[in-house]
């Protein structure tokens, strides 16, 4: 077991939002590596993902265990494929594609490992479809006594229903098993429409297509609308061509949105005209890949966000809240905001849970004040009794999110139960779960 002090004690997530300073740092090359890194941690001990949580859910104070070395598919079982922790989403699509697999449903970054995923909620969009955690089959994990114990809906079902979100806060996942599928290809039409358009259309659109998103900028007419639907078996890719996916996704996308948003940050009284450009010169396209680089976008300019899943009836109004309120903020917002869909699930803290969902994100660039606007979006999300994402910006403690979670209760005995002495905690967690 590799122990490392000094400069790999660091930490800072993605957004730069959230950092901290471990005491040491161990890297696990095995299981019982992994055991003892656990077992013997004197005070707390948190394991390392990606940083791309806009929280602090996966800072280490104390021991930090870093899980990069610990990656890959180690068995596959008909459609069950079980992986280590470690790996990243973007590592295991490329290792699903050599199996001839794929997710069933995937969020729209890959950069987090599938531990990290799971445990916060990380969900793409679909109204028939739940996150990335409803797919898991069993997790294998590291208890707060060094134990390794397997859950499955047989197998310790407690653990189960709540360890696919669950924090980091009951151990140290050690590896997933997901149930995955045959490879499919999936058609994408993306194309601007009047904000008014969609929003009358909504239900047409959630019903009629696999997964269905939009982007409202809050200062334009258009929304920028993507339907994924897959196509039969056996269909052949027809993606963009690489010069067209370099144009319109590093260059506008990232380059020069990039540019713009460096513009309305420098020069405030520009950020409304911009957003309304960005809205009108939105483009349509057409393609279809191999389902994962649908669902994946590459991102490269740096945002703060804040995500609330509200009860899939109140989307009308909490965007109407939005529409009004949003364009009289004093600090202008420079992001669009994303309007997702997922179905109901079983999981105790998953923001889905028992009711269809629908998943609002804001964003501000980084840099540029968000304090008001991310309050008063909390407020509107607040009152349709919306569920803040794990991972992403949010105020709420123990004592209200209790009032949201009809099982969180469950989930704080069972934790307290498995790891008795706070081991797994840091004081996100200790906020969140009044631990």
């Amino acid at each position: 077991m590799a122990v490392e002090t000094g400069a790999t004690t660091s930490w800072r997530n993605w957004a730069g939002t959230e950092a901290a300073v471990a005491t040491e740092v161990v890297r696990p090359r095995d299981l019982d590596e992994l055991s003892k890194a656990v077992a013997g941690a004197e005070r707390t001990v948190r394991a390392r993902g990606s940083g791309h949580s806009f929280t602090a859910v996966g800072a280490a104070h104390d021991r930090a265990i870093d899980l990069s070395g610990w990656t890959g598919v180690v068995a596959t079982d008909g459609d069950l494929v079980t992986v280590r922790s470690g790996t990243t989403l973007h590592a295991l699509n490329a290792e699903l594609d050599h199996l001839g697999r794929a997710m069933t449903n995937l969020g729209d970054i890959d950069a987090q490992t599938i531990a990290g995923a799971i445990s916060t909620g990380t969900h793409g969009t679909g109204a028939g479809f739940g996150g990335i955690s409803t797919q898991v089959a069993a997790l294998e994990l590291v208890l707060a006594d060094g134990s390794v114990v397997t859950c499955t809906p047989d197998e310790r079902p407690d653990l189960f229903a709540a360890g696919r979100v669950g924090l980091g806060a009951l151990g140290v996942i050690s590896t997933v098993t997901l149930r995955t599928e045959p490879s499919f290809v999936l058609h994408a039409e993306e194309r601007p429409e009047p904000v008014d358009d969609v929003l009358g259309a909504l239900d047409d659109n959630c019903r009629d297509n696999d997964h269905f998103e939009f982007y409202w900028f809050p200062y334009g007419r258009n929304a920028l609308t993507k339907r994924n639907n897959r196509l039969p078996a056996g269909s052949a890719p027809k993606p963009l061509s690489r010069t067209r996916q370099f144009v319109e996704y590093q260059l506008m996308e990232n380059v020069a949105f990039g540019a713009v948003c460096r513009m309305g940050r420098a020069v405030r009284p520009l950020v409304r005209p911009l957003n309304r450009l960005s809205s009108a010169v939105l483009s349509a396209r057409a393609y279809s890949d191999v389902s994962h680089r649908v669902f994946v976008t590459n991102r490269n300019v740096r945002f703060v966000e804040s995500e609330y899943a509200v009860p899939r009836d109140s989307l009308p109004e909490v965007l109407g809240e939005l529409r009004e309120r949003v364009p009289r903020l004093a600090d202008p917002v420079m992001f669009p905001v994303e309007i997702r869909m997922a179905a109901a699930d079983d999981i105790w803290l998953s923001t889905a849970y028992e009711r269809d969902s629908a998943y609002v994100a804001i964003h501000q660039f980084v840099g540029m004040p968000y304090q008001e606007y991310f309050a008063l979006f909390e407020s509107i999300a607040g009152a349709a009794g919306g569920r803040p994402h794990w991972g992403k910006m949010h105020s709420l403690d123990a004592a209200e999110l209790r009032e949201r979670y009809p099982r969180f209760d469950d989930f704080t005995a069972l934790r307290a139960s498995v790891d008795p002495g706070g081991k797994f905690l840091n004081p996100y967690l200790s906020r969140v779960l009044g631990a």
